[in-house]
């Protein structure tokens, strides 16, 4: 396969404070460490960190990753401020807890002799995703367009007018970009393109602090959309999104509580050796 000129495909990575997990994601993009050649790819890391940052890092052990300052806005403009340095035809998006695998970009290369102008890969968890309050959104079957592994043609991202700066949070950015896409393009489901992502757990204080946040960006989402998504109206939105946060912790903490209430049991009845 011959060499771009340019790089084809520019990979976007936006970070926040975890360089640990960003240094496992970058391994895999080591030059030689995929299948397709690194004359096809780059790669940006869009920092939107300040209390500490990935440059220092980035320079010492991966200097042929491209990292740059974020306005620190969120995850939306995170994301387009890694564009605005990229330099491929497609643009790849994934997390700095993601992992992808060796023919991640070759997958996707495949793909693009498609019609389809924006596609999605899969994610699959890496770690035990039933751990008490555990986070890891995954992808196995396609239909989600989730940032974490997704690859749009960079001339389409532009026109549509890219990631909608005022999604702050993680999710619900990426999922409003397919809504706009999608009236433009199909959307190719690329199984093969495979990344895990890391599965991370929730200490209890953070789980009850995020939910008016949450519960806030979902609600921005769906008055956003609401018409998209089967809303007629935004009466109500805020108030069922607080509830169904809620009703999502308290599930988690009352099925953290059974496990304990249960191991307790079990210790107390076994018999002495």
């Amino acid at each position: 396969m011959s060499p771009a000129k340019h790089p084809l495909f520019s990979v976007i990575i936006p970070t926040y404070h975890r360089n640990n997990l960003l240094a496992k994601c970058l391994d895999w993009l080591v030059p030689g460490m995929q299948s397709l050649s690194f004359d096809n790819y780059e790669v940006v890391v869009s920092d939107d960190g300040f209390q500490t940052t990935a440059g220092t890092m980035s320079q010492e052990s991966y200097s042929w990753a491209k990292w740059v300052e974020s306005p620190r806005k969120g995850i939306g403009a995170n994301r387009n401020n890694g564009t605005y340095h990229a330099q491929g035809e497609w643009l790849v998006f994934t997390d700095d807890d993601c992992l992808p695998e060796s023919d991640w970009l070759l997958a996707f290369l495949k793909q693009t002799t498609d019609t389809a102008l924006a596609l999605e890969g899969l994610v699959y968890p890496v770690g035990n995703i039933h751990q008490d309050l555990a986070e890891c959104p995954v992808d196995l079957d396609g239909n989600r367009f989730w940032g974490a592994n997704i690859c749009i043609k960079n001339e389409l991202f532009e026109k549509v007018g890219s990631f909608d700066p005022k999604y702050r949070l993680w999710g619900h950015d990426d999922v409003e970009l397919k809504l706009r896409l999608s009236p433009l393009t199909g959307i190719s489901f690329v199984p093969d393109a495979r990344v895990g992502r890391t599965v991370r757990t929730m200490t209890l204080g953070s789980s009850i602090r995020r939910i008016p946040d949450r519960a806030k960006s979902l609600a921005y989402h769906i008055v956003k959309q609401k018409y998209e998504l089967g809303f007629k109206g935004s009466f109500g939105i805020v108030s069922h999104l607080y509830i169904l946060h809620t009703k999502s912790f308290i599930k988690s903490l009352l099925e953290s509580y059974l496990l304990k209430v249960s191991l307790i049991c079990s210790f107390y009845y076994l018999e002495p050796l």
